[in-house]
């Protein structure tokens, strides 16, 4: 991946590095053991030392959960990341496909909008025992 050139001989504790990226320190510590984050170096002392290509992957795993990428996904767009010379039709098929679950979970929420508006509108108040929302909830779908 392409960075910052001032940010190129950076070193981060993992603290810094969480603050640095915007995730929690034992977020960190899951995507490290799940491989999507390399394993750091060393220090003397034994204290993990981050650089720049940390941090850049990890602002990338974030923005890719933030726009609803699965760890499987963002797994597979990290290596094709690291694949500079690949073509971008591979990443642009990742996308289409995530696109439309998208798009299918957004028809779904709003068929349970539309649901949710249909049984509240049946309300007419009174007592629990003659609320047609707690009915409705009760009959199967």
């Amino acid at each position: 991946m392409v960075g910052n050139q001032r940010d190129e001989n950076m070193t981060y504790s993992i603290g810094s590095l969480a603050s640095e990226s915007g995730c929690k320190v034992v977020t960190i510590r899951f995507y490290e053991r799940s491989g999507l984050l390399p394993k750091p170096d060393r220090s003397a002392a034994g204290y993990r030392v981050f650089n720049s290509e940390h941090l850049r992957r990890l602002r990338f795993i974030r923005r890719s959960r933030d726009l609803g990428f699965s760890l499987s996904e963002i797994r597979e767009l990290l290596s094709l990341a690291d694949q500079q010379n690949k073509s971008c039709d591979v990443v642009d098929d990742v996308v289409a496909e995530h696109l439309g679950a998208v798009r299918q979970r957004i028809d779904e929420l709003r068929a349970l909008e539309r649901e949710l508006v249909r049984i509240r509108s049946a309300c007419k108040g009174g007592r629990i025992e003659d609320c047609r929302i707690v009915d409705a909830l009760c009959r199967s779908a």
